[in-house]
């Protein structure tokens, strides 16, 4: 796991006013130099729909134990790839996932074998196959590996290969465009 020299206590942050967040972070990022100046290298994205209903999971205010909340909107803020950061994502269906998927959590501890951060209250998670760990398997992402065109059999092996496929960010919402169609 890479982790950030950023300290997030440095940014304003208001519970429920996720607009005036994104608002106030894109001013910052341009002022601290994580971000083009005048901030042109920034998006704010507003998600919603027509009902105003859009689940999002892993969010602090909700009080389920998954993290998930049922909000009327939400704003992002999404820097646009620079050439030396191109991002990759792999998909793995998640009966596939859940079959397969090992971490003894190794790579959160330190060279002296200490915690980087304190582990889930939950036993370390064993694949089906008796596997203790594979997280560098699903991590690992090399653009000669991502697909090159989505076909049915790209398709075909999210469902079916344990680590899924691999795809770029241009074709990631296409990818499951071809789900739902």
């Amino acid at each position: 796991m890479t982790t950030s020299h950023l300290d997030i206590s440095q940014f304003d942050h208001t519970p429920f006013y996720c607009e005036e967040n994104v608002y106030m972070l894109c001013k910052k990022l341009g002022m601290i130099g994580m971000a083009d100046a005048d901030g042109s290298d920034l998006f704010a994205v507003f998600i919603s729909n027509e009902k105003k209903q859009v689940p999002l999971w892993n969010q602090k205010t909700s009080k389920r134990a998954d993290g998930i909340i049922l909000w009327d909107y939400h704003v992002i803020c999404i820097q646009k790839k620079k050439e030396d950061y191109q991002r990759f994502f792999r998909i793995v269906h998640a009966p596939t996932f859940l079959r397969s998927f090992a971490s003894d959590r190794r790579h959160m501890k330190n060279s002296n074998g200490n915690w980087i951060a304190p582990p889930p209250a939950h036993d370390p998670i064993v694949a089906d196959d008796g596997s203790l760990y594979n997280l560098d398997e699903y991590i690992r992402m090399n653009a000669v590996e991502a697909v090159t065109q989505l076909q049915d059999d790209t398709i075909s092996a999210v469902f079916t290969h344990k680590y899924g496929v691999l795809v770029s960010e241009s074709q990631l919402e296409d990818f499951f465009s071809l789900l739902s169609g």
